[in-house]
């Protein structure tokens, strides 16, 4: 049947008429009596056969039949009339009744009469308009896979007729892969009766381009459970699935974009993560510092300079542009890119739109490019960072057939708004690096001057991660005596404030160490220091009493050597102990007192003296340089002892490379300093060493001793000026100091003078008045030296003056 105002096409259906569910009808012989009753009548009117079986017809009528219909039936012609009949429990039934004359062999036999209830035939329809008008394909296929009803958007999807395509298997339409694909899955779908869906990406042939479509397939059966055939509604989900390929950009970018702290790659982030899915070739731009000044640009010839950070694209060789990676560039005023950076608004464009066209003019050598790929729309986005312009993303298709649209615009903003974010940041963090680490090498000791007690090399290696340069330290300080002192340290934390910290503790420890104090008691000073800082720093934070302390603190690691006693005297804050190693490259670490770190406050620190015999080579490191993020402290000791075992004729630069190179990855985790140092003991021919009883008498026979050591040292032009060191500073010691009393002599590059007693009274610079008997000695050796001190030892103190010998002036 077909309905004239209908839009579903049918063919044949095989098994349509079931028991239970056929027309009601009834046979009605010529004098009126029914002699036959379906099974449809009784589902429509109630009545069981054999309780209407030869009754009068007129009997189930609730009111009469038109005088039309009474003639139609006197003349014996089919009729169809309106009428109301009653149902079995007294109810009215509308009904759309048709009767058909039956003939027999002797002429009329009776009528044939078929019912129709009203709402059902309404509904009928209706379904048939409902299904005719969706804007889905449907379509329905019999038991064999073959096609028997159509709706009109089916229709054109395909490209058919509706002539052509009834009766046609869906392998039959193309030889393309899905559709053999689909013809498989209603197969099963016939054979088992369940369900099925299939999505697929393809270009059908109504079609002027390849839609996303899903097709749900589902089994039609009759009231016995027996699969009749199936019926496919198939859904253009095209924009739901640029929606979920939108949204797998954005969660890509706002996983893989700002993943380092690198401007370079994170550009090349944004633009990997939006040729997957998103655009055939990305391009990202930044400007040049010297053509910004904050959010104002500055032209050059008409033109805008930038540098090519990164771009990728679908094919190879980036065809679609002239300008390649890390190269230079200049923006023509009349192009899109220019005017996106010049109003800070991103845009999109045709490639046949008036204004590109114009600018394509101009530029020749995009336009080769542009046409060469055929590329058909693009989409330019200024990089913007608070407030600020730093530059420019450029997305174009020329594979991808689709132009990009409004939703696009709005995808390639997001994503490019975050990449601005993280280029900003990687920025950012690249200036305060190298400023932190041009503090920190400003700070650290670049050349170590000529000492005659040590050989001395060091090395410095930052971090590459993103926490910043640290506040490792290094330092190697001259003391009286022909004595040094070495020290390593490590601030907790990175960044400038680190490298300040840092700074402070560095000035701290060479002041400290400049009134000659012993390691422990240094340390000690140093801690109070550390606390300090951290009281003023958690004032200015936050007020008193709103921070807890702590959160500034460092470890350090101090020694002195003393290349006449041949005695390195060491103390440690929390630091890792030096690795010595003896002339036959065994390597030790000496258990010494731990010490808490710099920064807790109240807890003694403890010194341990070393022997240090020749060919000896001692290695100081903060912690860096053995723990990274697969190797714990044990590991990397065991690590460095391996590389120190064979140092014994290395030269110190070269075993400083063996040491990094072995140890540190190429992007270590945390910042790694390193001293070595080879102590050498002074020869005792430069050393004079006299035992004075503390009598006025001797200060002349101490200047006898004194002038004929320099004889043999051939520094007799030093005499005079010795002389009165020695008088003043042996008078000093016999006058306020306690005995025993040494005068000892040292010569090496300088000349130096040293009295020491058991006193523990420090002397001082007094200016005398004109009639002060005393008061002008020290007074006195100030002027005629380089340098004087004093310094504490466990037995007292000693009173030293530093000259320079003349062939060194």
């Amino acid at each position: 049947m077909s309905d004239k105002r209908g839009k579903v096409r049918t063919g044949r259906v095989e098994g349509s008429e079931v028991r239970g569910t056929g027309p009601a009808m009834a046979v009605v012989d010529v004098g009126g009596v029914i002699t036959g009753w379906t099974a449809g009548a009784t589902r429509l009117l109630g009545h069981r056969p054999e309780q209407v079986m030869g009754r009068a017809a007129a009997g189930l009528l609730a009111g009469g039949l038109s005088a039309s219909a009474l003639g139609c039936i006197r003349r014996g012609n089919e009729c169809e009339e309106r009428v109301t009949l009653r149902h079995r429990d007294g109810y009215g039934v509308e009904a759309d009744v048709r009767a058909v004359p039956v003939h027999g062999i002797g002429g009329a036999a009776g009528w044939a009469v078929l019912a129709v209830r009203r709402d059902e035939a309404a509904a009928a329809v209706l379904k048939e308009w409902a299904l005719a008008g969706l804007p889905v394909a449907v379509g329905i296929y019999d038991h064999e896979g073959q096609l028997v009803a159509i709706n009109d958007e089916a229709l054109r999807v395909v490209g058919m007729r509706q002539e052509d395509a009834l009766g046609l298997r869906p392998g039959v339409l193309s030889s393309d892969h899905p559709y053999h694909e689909f013809e498989g899955l209603l197969a099963r779908v016939l054979r088992t009766g369940r369900p099925s869906r299939m999505d697929s990406f393809v270009r059908l042939p109504g079609e002027s381009r390849a839609h996303a479509w899903s097709a749900f397939i589902s089994p039609l059966t009759d009231p016995a459970g027996r699969v009749r055939g199936a019926s496919v509604a198939s859904l253009d989900v095209t924009e739901q699935d640029r929606a979920r390929q939108r949204l797998a950009v954005v969660n890509a970018a706002s996983v893989r974009i700002g993943t380092v702290l690198d401007t370079v790659e994170t550009a090349q982030q944004l633009a990997d993560v939006a040729t997957e899915q998103f655009a055939d070739f990305v391009g990202v731009d930044l400007l040049d510092s010297d053509f910004r000044e904050g959010s104002n640009l500055r032209w050059s010839a008409g033109r805008l300079a930038f540098s090519r950070a990164a771009q990728r694209s679908v094919e190879e060789g980036w065809p679609e542009s002239p300008i390649r990676p890390g190269e230079m560039g200049r923006y023509a005023a009349e192009s899109p890119m220019a005017q996106a950076l010049a109003t800070g608004m991103p845009s999109r464009h045709l490639t046949d739109d008036p204004d590109i066209r114009r600018w394509l003019e101009q530029d020749m050598a995009h336009a080769r490019c542009l046409r060469a790929c055929d590329v058909h729309s693009l989409i330019v986005v200024p990089l913007l960072a608070r407030g600020s312009i730093i530059g420019l993303a450029q997305f174009l298709r020329h594979q991808t057939p689709d132009q990009f649209g409004a939703d696009d615009l709005l995808l390639a903003e997001e994503i490019t708004a975050r990449a601005a974010i993280c280029i900003d940041n990687a920025r950012r963090y690249a200036h305060e690096r190298d400023t932190a680490l041009a503090l920190q090498r400003s700070m650290l000791p670049q050349r170590t001057p000529p000492h005659p007690a040590v050989t001395v090399a060091s090395r410095y290696r930052p971090t590459d991660s993103r926490a910043g340069v640290g506040g490792d330290w290094f330092d190697v300080i001259p003391l009286s005596g022909v004595r040094v002192a070495f020290v390593v340290g490590d601030v907790v934390g990175h960044g400038i404030q680190a490298s300040a910290i840092m700074g402070g503790l560095r000035t701290a420890v060479r002041t400290l160490a400049d009134v000659d104090m012993p390691p422990d008691e240094l340390l000690t000073h140093l801690d109070d220091v550390v606390l300090r800082l951290d009281r003023e720093e958690d004032w200015e934070a936050t007020g008193p009493g709103e921070r807890e302390a702590g959160e500034i603190g460092a470890t350090c690691l101090y020694a002195v050597y003393d290349p006449i006693s041949r005695r390195c005297t060491i103390a440690r804050a929390g630091h890792p102990a030096p690795a010595v190693v003896g002339p036959g490259g065994t390597v030790e670490f000496p258990e010494l007192p731990a010490g808490p770190p710099l920064g807790l406050g109240g807890l003694p620190f403890e010194s341990t003296e070393l022997e240090i015999p020749d060919g000896v080579t001692i290695a100081m490191f903060t912690d860096g340089l053995i723990e990274s993020r697969d190797r714990d402290a044990d590991a990397g000791l065991a690590w460095l002892s391996g590389v120190l075992s064979n140092s014994a004729t290395t030269p110190l630069e070269q075993l400083c490379d063996d040491v990094l190179d072995s140890l540190l990855p190429d992007t270590p985790a945390d910042d790694a300093a390193l001293l070595l140092v080879r102590p050498q003991a002074l020869p005792t021919s430069q050393v004079a060493t006299w035992d004075l009883p503390a009598d006025p008498e001797m200060v002349a026979q101490a200047r006898r001793l004194a002038s004929d050591q320099l004889d043999e040292w051939g520094l007799e032009e030093t005499a005079f000026i010795t002389e009165l060191v020695v008088s003043e500073l042996l008078t000093n010691a016999i006058r306020y100091g306690l005995p025993p009393i040494q005068l000892r002599l040292i010569h090496e590059n300088t000349l130096i003078c040293e009295v020491s007693d058991t006193s523990n009274t420090a002397p001082h610079l007094r200016r005398a008045r004109v009639f002060d008997e005393g008061g002008r000695g020290l007074l006195l050796v100030a002027h005629l030296a380089q340098r004087w001190g004093t310094r504490h030892t466990p037995s007292g103190k000693t009173i030293w003056a530093e000259q320079i010998l003349p062939k060194a002036l």
